[in-house]
């Protein structure tokens, strides 16, 4: 005896009234034996339940769980249930089976494992419908998002965006939210309900701040978003800061960045570092964020000169970066685990060897000191080869000696002929360093610590200055050393 095939018919009950429903889909509808609705919240539902229709909805399963992911699953796994005891089934959804419906995605993906077929018939969406009350040319680019699964960087401004699963208030404001970290807390928005069904068509345009305080959210309403190029929101795009660099770059562009090269503004990438460093010590989020943009624009620059040479992109930056925090922390995306800082960098050290490995480095012959880079300031340079050495037992036991240390090289400087000085103020910096290092301290933040503080108590003593109208010309170290203790109990 042959077995039937299972089958699940998947229809689209439109955007609007009976009317608007095309007729091979009324016939299904009419001829199912088994007809089950996502929802009975249409305006197709109550005619066909007139027509004597008989359906079942899966509105109750919506109460049952906390997510529509969850609810969505929950729907698909009773639906196999049926069509397992009826061997077909006719499903019908809301607009196009096939646009905004996740069960369907979840049937077309899971029905071949379950032995079942899955038909997909047709439908009118709501996209249809809105773009002809709206008056919108989809030519001119469009995006169609999830309400309930909206992420800023889905958002295009340049775009008609339509937003559709705006189910109620709640949903409503995660949509206004996640807009607004796009685009302006004013910028006019629409919501539109039913569009396209006579009577219960709603359309109504506000600010985004207020979108979530209308009072027509259903199962049919959606947002949609004007596409918009005012320099504010552009300015917040990574893609114009790509194009703004590419223009500055190209013949139209400007003469001096034009003539650059990855050596002449070498020095700036380290310039612009120092700067970020500053606020960073003066804690100034707004020069920060400022700064931050600077050295930002310096990592664009080589990017876009190494594009032109056909070397790489600043998308290729990215992707490598993306690449490298993925892999470099399996304990976050991957099946390692890190219970604490030090099983986390363990894990970091060991996919860096595995790297080398990769690229044909013998870690096994290549130099402990390897991998510190030269051109870090002297200071942070020492601090690094000796943490690098330390690593494999080239250090001192105890801090006492480490001390001794210490006065052992301030001696042999005080008594270093002047051709040596040199020398011996590196050797006795260099074991002040380790000091540091075995206090737990960063030797480049203390003495920047010092180095604020200096300049703190000394602008205090010019203040003092300017306040008696006289120049350092016109005093004495004894008078600015008595202004130097006063600094020290006023900027501590």
């Amino acid at each position: 005896m042959e077995m039937k095939n299972k089958t699940i018919s998947v229809v689209g009950l439109g955007a609007g009234d009976l009317d608007q429903l095309p007729y091979g889909i009324y016939r299904t509808l009419k001829a199912a034996k088994q007809l089950y609705l996502r929802t009975k919240e249409h305006p197709v539902v109550a005619e066909l339940i007139a027509e004597g229709i008989a359906i079942e909805s899966f509105d109750d399963v919506y109460e049952q769980h906390d997510t529509f992911s969850d609810v969505y699953t929950d729907i698909v796994e009773r639906l196999f249930s049926r069509v397992n005891e009826a061997g077909s089934l006719v499903y019908a959804v809301p607009g196009h089976p096939l646009v905004a419906e996740r069960t369907v995605q979840l049937l077309l993906a899971e029905g071949p494992n379950r032995g079942v077929e899955i038909e997909i018939g047709g439908g009118q969406s709501f996209i249809d419908p809105l773009f002809a009350r709206l008056h919108i040319d989809p030519i001119e680019g469009f995006s169609l998002l999830d309400g309930t699964a909206l992420a800023a960087h889905q958002i295009s401004p340049g775009l008609h965006t339509i937003i559709a699963q705006v189910y109620d208030a709640f949903v409503a404001s995660d949509v206004k939210l996640t807009l607004m970290e796009v685009l302006p807390d004013d910028y006019e928005v629409t919501v539109a309900t039913a569009v396209g069904v006579a009577g219960q068509e709603i359309i109504e345009t506000v600010p985004l701040y207020e979108l979530d305080r209308l009072d027509h959210f259903g199962n049919l309403s959606l947002v949609y978003v004007p596409p918009t190029k005012d320099e504010k929101v552009s300015y917040r795009q990574f893609s114009y800061l790509k194009e703004i660099v590419a223009i500055l770059r190209s013949p139209d562009g400007c003469p001096w960045d034009r003539e650059q090269t990855h050596q002449s503004i070498r020095k700036n990438l380290i310039e612009e570092t120092y700067e970020v460093l500053e606020t960073i010590d003066d804690d100034d989020p707004d020069a920060m964020c400022e700064e931050l943009g600077d050295l930002l624009m310096q990592i664009m620059l080589h990017s876009q000169m190494a594009a032109e040479d056909g070397y790489f992109s600043v998308d290729d930056v990215v992707a490598t970066l993306n690449e490298k925090l993925v892999r470099r922390h399996p304990h976050v995306f991957g099946e390692k685990s890190a219970n604490d800082s030090e099983e986390a960098l363990a894990n970091w050290q060991e996919i860096k060897a595995q790297e080398k490995a990769a690229k044909g480095i013998d870690v096994t012959v290549q130099s402990q000191l390897a991998g510190v880079p030269r051109d870090l300031p002297a200071l942070m340079y020492a601090y690094k080869l000796q943490k690098k050495a330390a690593q494999v037992g080239f250090d001192w036991d105890d801090i006492a000696d480490v001390y001794k240390k210490v006065e052992e090289e301030y001696h042999e400087l005080q008594e270093a002929p002047e051709e040596e000085r040199a020398g011996e103020l590196g050797d006795l910096l260099f074991a002040v360093v380790n000091l540091a290092r075995f206090l737990g301290l960063d030797p480049e933040e203390a003495l920047a610590l010092t180095n604020n503080k200096f300049k703190k108590r000394f602008s205090y003593i010019e203040g003092k200055l300017q306040e008696a109208g006289r120049t350092f010309e016109q005093t004495d170290l004894q008078e600015m050393d008595k202004w130097w203790e006063e600094a020290k109990h006023e900027t501590r």
